[in-house]
């Protein structure tokens, strides 16, 4: 999947695949890539236009979807 980078402290890189919903997170700290299952359209697009990047996905996708860490 391909990932823009995105101005956040938090994460380095977001990705979205809207047919397979899945949204794909590339977090700074460890750098680790994780995917996000079932994630729809509206929420990628509140999710990239929130204030705070880290906020929503703390809030709003974290524990609320199925997810795996593949890097």
């Amino acid at each position: 999947m391909h990932r823009h980078e995105v101005k956040s402290s938090a994460l380095q890189s977001v990705g979205y695949d809207p047919n397979s919903k899945i949204l794909e997170l590339e977090f700074k700290d460890n750098g680790g890539v994780w995917q996000y299952f079932g994630v729809g359209k509206a929420i990628f697009k509140r999710f990239m236009t929130s204030d705070s990047l880290g906020r929503f996905f703390v809030t709003k996708v974290k524990g609320k979807y199925p997810e795996l860490k593949i890097i």
